[in-house]
């Protein structure tokens, strides 16, 4: 592939078409690393295959866990709780997986070697003292670069359970600490800002771990009993909502489209960008919900408006949101009259600053934009707003979603687009492109 994709006409309608979207990325591995700490074989359907999926194979696999990847399925045997077997020296690299980086450290808190961890260029940017200092609390040492990859940790003998306040939001920083709690003799006690639960769920349905959950008006509460021997499990993982909202942009903000997106995970804590959306004038429904595992899963149905209005949003739905953000300010450039959003300073913690790169990128494309205080920004929406000129996107630290949000820019509004680093889709959506031709786009 080239260095880059030129994107020069808008996608024609599309009516009652059907898209199957990946397995769900943070769903998946969090199948992989789970399964390598129970005793015996555990089956993944479904699981994507994507770069930060084959990084967190990777790595398990370093620590002596055995993996086969077939066609259909992922089978992995888990050694038990304190099963790893690996030299000494040894280095596990995330790639572009904060996920896998982050996770993967709760399960070394009782590592008998020192064994480093590190990632790409844009991992490297990324924070890592949101882990590093809960792990500490029970007994692993750290060696780390001013809280930046690459760090060292080692295990303690003497692992012990630690009562955490989780304040910002983050769903891999409570992981990280229930998975840390499982090694731990006595009761792991955590109060976290509400976030992504999919470990909560899969600790409470699938690993039948002793877990207590209290989800009360502004913080979660959650006990969790170590020690406790994980069983092997079967895990069938449902579409990714954060891969199937670029299509239900595109769709949204293309002329006459309908699309429905099949077998979706549509979990309450991940489906902030469609109560925003619908509260910018979208109509998007959820069809044929159904529970799995604690789970819930349907299909979405979405079709296109041109009367989308301007939203005053809160920060209630920005953990829900949160890597949905830079299409929700693309809908926004659509929507009559002035959007503002607020405390998304969580998203310059990403791949890459991507509350700078939207700011950025609306600029670039003529929209009114302005940064506000308490890392909010302010759009001025117009019904009728339609892309006439030439726009380059590079130098983004291979950022995934800025690629894919800029391509449905190109596809829904129009203009001259090139965008460098094309394979930068590949860390959470390798089908991306092939989906949008099957709908009728036109990419070189």
């Amino acid at each position: 592939m080239s260095n880059f994709i030129l994107i020069k006409k808008k996608i024609d309608s599309f009516k009652k078409k059907t898209l199957s979207i990946p397995g769900d990325k943070s769903l998946s591995i969090r199948f992989i690393l789970l399964s390598s700490l129970t005793k015996g074989k555990c089956t993944g359907y479904n699981l994507l295959n994507s770069e930060d999926i084959i990084s967190a194979i990777k790595s398990i696999r370093k620590l002596g866990i055995k993996v086969i990847l077939k066609k259909s399925k992922c089978e992995i045997y888990g050694g038990g709780l304190f099963g790893f077997k690996y030299k000494k020296n040894l280095v596990l690299d995330a790639g572009n997986s904060g996920t896998t980086a982050r996770l993967i450290c709760s399960t070394l808190i009782d590592t008998k070697y020192p064994i480093k961890i590190t990632g790409d260029k844009s991992l490297k940017k990324r924070d890592m003292k949101r882990i590093i200092d809960p792990l500490k609390l029970f007994g692993a040492k750290f060696k780390d670069n001013n809280g930046k990859l690459p760090i060292f940790i080692k295990g303690s003998k003497f692992t012990r359970p630690i009562y955490y306040t989780e304040n910002l939001g983050s769903a891999q920083c409570k992981s990280a600490v229930m998975i840390a709690a499982l090694k731990t003799s006595g009761i792991t006690k955590i109060k976290s800002l509400p976030s992504r639960n999919h470990t909560e769920l899969m600790f409470k349905n699938v690993l039948k771990v002793p877990i207590k959950i209290k989800n009360k008006k502004k913080y979660d509460f959650i006990e969790i009993k170590g020690k406790h021997e994980i069983l092997p499990f079967n895990y069938k993982i449902p579409g990714d909502i954060s891969s199937a909202s670029f299509f239900i942009v595109l769709t949204l903000l293309s002329k006459k489209s309908e699309l429905i997106l099949k077998n979706i995970n549509i979990n309450p804590s991940r489906t902030g960008v469609i109560k925003i959306l619908n509260m910018m004038g979208a109509n998007i429904k959820f069809l044929n919900k159904k529970k799995y595992n604690g789970e819930l899963i349907g299909d979405i149905f979405v079709k296109s408006s041109n009367k989308l209005k301007a939203i005053n949003l809160n920060s209630t739905l920005n953990s829900s949101a949160i890597d949905e953000f830079l299409l929700i300010f693309l809908v926004a450039s659509k929507c009559k009259g002035v959007s503002s959003f607020i405390k998304l300073s969580e998203l310059n913690k990403k791949e890459s600053r991507r509350l700078d790169w939207g700011i950025k990128i609306l600029k670039m494309m003529n929209v009114k934009t302005q940064r506000t205080s308490n890392n909010g920004i302010r759009i001025w929406g117009n019904n009728n707003y339609q892309i006439n000129k030439k726009i380059v996107i590079k130098n983004y630290l291979k950022d995934h979603r800025i690629f894919m949000v800029c391509t449905i820019a190109a596809l829904s509004l129009g203009g001259n687009w090139k965008i460098y680093d094309p394979n930068s889709f590949k860390t959470s959506f390798p089908t991306f492109l092939k989906s949008l031709l099957s709908l009728g786009a036109t990419i070189k």
